[in-house]
C-alpha cells in the first residue's frame, strides 16, 4: 500500500463528508425556498442527506462488485450510529427521547432489520428484494411528512433552530442553490470512489476481507455526517433531534441503502456467512437494546451513553481480533459471552420492568 493510496482513502472520506454538507444546505434551502416546513425537511431532506454518504458509497461498491463493502458498509454505519453516535451524544449530554420514537421509529427500525436478515438468509439480495427495500424508503419517508404534521410545538421549534443557517441560503439565488446541490452530488461521486480502491487496498494490505473494512473504517467514515448532526444537537440541546436523526438514518440504511444497491447490481448483492451471522445478529441486537432504554423514562442517560461506547469498543475488538485470525479470538469471544451478554440482558430487563413500574403506578 503507498502513501497514494492512503491520501486517496483520506481524502474521500473528506470529500464524502464535505459532499454530504454541500447536498444538505442546498437542498433544505431549496426546499425550504419552495415552503416546505423545517420539520418535514429535517425529517427527509436531512434525513437522506446525512446518509448519502452510505448510499454512494454501498451503490458503487455492488456496482465494482464489491459486496462485502457495500453490505460491510450499512451493517457497520447501524451499529456505529448507535453504539458510537449516540452513546458519545449521551456521554456530553443526556438525550430526551420522543414517546412517537419509541413507539413507532425503533420499532420500525428493527422491523427492517428482521426484514433484511430474512432476505439474506439465502446470501443474497436479489433484485425484487432490493425494489421491495426501495419501496419501504418511499413509503417510510410519505408516513414520516404526514405524521410530522401532529408533532408538537416544541418539536417543531427545534427543526427551526437546527435548519436556521438554510433557512438564510434559501435567500441566496437559485443557481446557487443547483451548484452546491451539483457540487455536493459530485464531491459524493469521486469521494466514493476513492473510499472503495483506498478500502479494498486497506483489505488486502492488513490481510483482512473487505468486509471487516467495511464494517469498520468506512462505516465509520460514512457516518461522520451523522455524528456531526448528532452531537451538535445534543450540545445545543436539540436532544430530540440527536436521537431521531440516528434512528432515521438506520431506517434509511437498510431500506435506501441496500435497496439502491441491490437493483444496481448485476444479479443482486451477496451477503457473506459472517455478514448474515455474528454482524447482522449484533444490528439486531443494538436495535433491540434501544427499546427497554429509550422506555426507561423516555431518555438515555450518560451512563447508558459510556455502556454504549464500551459496546462497541468491544464489537471492534472483536472484529480486529477474528479478522486478524488471532490466536486469543476464542477466549475473548467467550469472555464477552460471559459478561457482556448478561450484562445486556440485566439492561433490558431493567429498563423494561422501570417501565412497567412506571406505568402501574399511572
Amino acid at each position: 500500500m503507498t502513501l497514494l493510496t492512503l491520501f486517496l482513502f483520506l481524502a474521500g472520506i473528506a470529500l464524502l463528508v464535505f459532499g454530504a454538507e454541500f447536498l444538505v444546505r442546498g437542498a433544505s434551502a431549496l426546499a425550504l425556498r419552495l415552503g416546505i416546513s423545517p420539520l418535514v425537511v429535517g425529517l427527509t431532506v436531512v434525513a437522506y442527506g446525512t446518509s448519502s454518504p452510505e448510499l454512494a458509497v454501498s451503490v458503487s461498491s455492488a456496482w465494482q462488485g464489491r459486496p462485502d463493502l457495500a453490505v460491510g458498509n450499512v451493517i457497520g454505519s447501524n451499529i456505529a450510529n448507535i453504539l458510537l453516535i449516540l452513546g458519545l451524544s449521551a456521554a456530553i449530554t443526556p438525550l430526551v427521547v420522543a414517546q412517537k420514537l419509541v413507539r413507532i421509529d425503533v420499532p420500525i427500525m428493527i422491523g427492517v432489520s428482521l426484514l433484511f436478515a430474512w432476505f439474506a438468509r439465502d446470501g443474497s439480495l436479489a433484485r425484487w428484494e432490493g425494489v421491495a427495500l426501495f419501496a419501504g424508503a418511499v413509503a417510510y419517508t410519505v408516513f414520516a411528512v404526514r405524521s410530522s404534521r401532529l408533532e408538537t410545538p416544541a418539536v417543531q421549534a427545534e427543526y427551526d433552530e437546527e435548519l436556521t443557517e438554510s433557512s438564510a441560503g434559501a435567500k441566496r439565488p437559485f443557481w446557487r442553490l443547483v451548484a452546491l446541490i451539483a457540487g455536493g452530488l459530485a464531491l459524493l461521486t469521486l469521494g466514493s470512489h476513492w473510499l472503495v480502491e483506498g478500502a479494498t487496498a486497506f483489505a488486502r494490505f492488513l490481510g483482512v476481507s473487505e468486509l471487516v473494512i467495511g464494517l469498520t473504517i468506512v462505516a465509520i467514515g460514512t457516518s461522520l455526517p451523522e455524528v456531526a448532526t448528532s452531537v451538535v444537537a445534543a450540545v445545543r440541546g436539540e436532544r430530540d433531534i440527536a436521537v431521531g436523526n440516528v434512528v432515521g438514518s438506520n431506517i434509511f440504511n437498510l431500506l435506501l441503502v441496500l435497496g439502491a444497491s441491490a437493483l444496481v447490481a448485476p444479479g443482486g448483492v451477496a451477503v457473506s456467512e459472517q455478514a448474515r451471522g455474528l454482524d447482522s445478529l449484533v444490528m439486531i441486537a443494538v436495535a433491540f437494546l434501544c427499546l427497554p432504554i429509550f422506555l426507561n423514562g423516555f431518555n438515555l442517560r450518560r451512563w447508558e451513553g459510556l455502556l454504549f461506547l464500551f459496546y462497541y469498543a468491544a464489537y471492534l475488538t472483536l472484529l480486529v481480533l477474528k479478522g486478524g485470525q488471532s490466536p486469543s479470538f476464542g477466549l475473548y469471544a467467550q469472555t464477552m459471552g460471559f459478561f457482556v451478554i448478561p450484562l445486556t440482558i440485566l439492561t433490558i430487563l431493567g429498563g423494561l420492568i422501570v417501565y412497567w413500574r412506571g406505568n402501574a403506578r399511572q
